[in-house]
């Protein structure tokens, strides 16, 4: 069972995705710093730097946007030279470019943009010179996935490029067709507004946090969507029937007196789910730090002794270890590199499994994720997409007495 649970307050708005009664993804986004990501901007290049094959844009943010080479040739890989030009040979200091946001600023660097354009509808993603056409690995079917390639070569003008979204699964032409033409008429907006516009200009702003999570996460295996707020339920099922007609008998307008997250425990599951050591119902246990560089994760039996012997004991924790770790990058919404230090295990077939296991809970996950495996210490490696700031940035902040070490020095 998948429940959306949205909180409003004054100046700040929360959802809560539930799983079978587990929180498993969070979100927060306060009215006066909304999301950056998919925004669109005119800007004008400031510096170019060859040495790192990039160059920085004023955007009109406090710190200049990064724009990386890659990001600045053709957005299709088949069509980018083999050899990358200098960055020199693509843009110089004072060029007016339309660039979009794919990652905020982030601790003191400033925001990455690019020029691979991507606007996410219900249904697909349209990017205006990507061309070509793809389909989520989430529909596994082939003769759907044939059908939706089919009909997504049909609808594109040449040059375009289109990604069939899970929720396309089923879909008809007309359907598609309706989504892709509101998605080009964006794009066309974006490309007028941008003719007369002056850098650093904002052309066009990405839907709120309600909005987006209609298009990208409500469903139609998600149950309920429950908001805490009239306003807020008010433009939610305006915007359902817009894009997605018979699902607004799953909207709800939440009404008890006891606060939302109180009664369905969100706040008690939070509260455990940003502990330093984190506890699993075997008994085991999971030691979370987190590095500038990197996650580290580190997986004890704890109180978990077993039944029947010690190589059995350890496979099942780090087994149970591994569907809670997947559950928990995605919670608290950990991008870059991860180690994972599971117990020891001596055999092969174990560890395969636990990989297994890990990788099977991770496709749940709408951020890219990837097992890049067993490194020769032991530690398995993975790694996670970061577009925005983490869920703890909103709620914790480094102590001002360790600086974040977890001690002090004694004097």
């Amino acid at each position: 069972m998948k429940q959306l649970l949205v909180h409003c307050s004054r100046n700040i708005t929360q959802s809560a995705l539930v799983e079978d009664g587990k929180l498993t993804e969070f979100s927060v986004e306060r009215s006066e710093s909304s999301s950056l990501v998919g925004n669109f901007y005119k800007g004008r290049v400031v510096n170019v730097l060859p040495g790192m094959q990039a160059a920085f844009v004023d955007i009109g943010l406090p710190k200049n946007a990064f724009l990386y080479v890659d990001d600045v040739l053709h957005p299709h890989l088949d069509k980018q030279p083999k050899v990358k030009p200098p960055i020199a040979d693509l843009l110089k200091v004072g060029d007016e470019r339309i660039v979009q946001v794919m990652k905020e600023p982030l601790g003191g660097k400033g925001a990455r943009v690019t020029t691979h354009f991507s606007l996410p509808g219900r249904s697909l993603v349209y990017m205006p010179y990507a061309d070509y056409v793809g389909v989520s690995k989430k529909i596994e079917h082939e003769q759907e996935r044939v059908r939706l390639k089919h009909m997504a070569e049909e609808l594109r003008k040449p040059g375009e490029g289109v990604i069939l979204r899970t929720n396309a699964e089923g879909e008809s032409a007309d359907s598609l067709a309706k989504d892709l033409d509101e998605l080009r008429g964006i794009w066309e907006g974006i490309v007028e507004a941008a003719e007369t516009a002056a850098p650093p200009s904002e052309l066009h702003r990405d839907f709120g946090l309600v909005q987006r999570l209609i298009r990208d996460v409500f469903t139609p295996d998600t149950e309920e969507l429950i908001i805490d707020d009239e306003h807020a339920f008010r433009h939610a099922r305006s915007f359902l029937l817009k894009t997605a007609s018979g699902l607004e008998d799953r909207l709800r307008l939440y009404r008890d007196p006891v606060a939302l997250y109180d009664k369905f425990g969100i706040n008690e599951q939070l509260e455990k789910a940003f502990q330093h050591r984190i506890w699993l119902e075997s008994g085991g246990y999971l030691v979370w730090d987190q590095t500038e560089a990197l996650t580290v994760i580190d997986v004890n039996t704890g109180k978990f002794t077993g039944t029947v012997d010690l190589e059995e004991t350890v496979f099942r924790t780090n087994a149970e270890a591994a569907v809670e770790i997947a559950r928990l990058l995605r919670l608290r919404d950990v991008g870059g590199i991860v180690i994972v230090d599971f117990i020891d295990m001596e055999t092969e077939r174990h560890r395969d499994e636990v990989v297994r296991q890990l990788e099977a809970a991770m496709k749940r996950d709408r951020t890219k994720c990837q097992v890049l495996g067993w490194t020769r210490l032991g530690l398995l490696e993975l790694t996670r997409k970061k577009a925005r700031a983490n869920v703890e940035s909103f709620f914790y902040e480094t102590c001002v007495s360790c600086k974040g070490k977890g001690k002090i020095f004694i004097r």
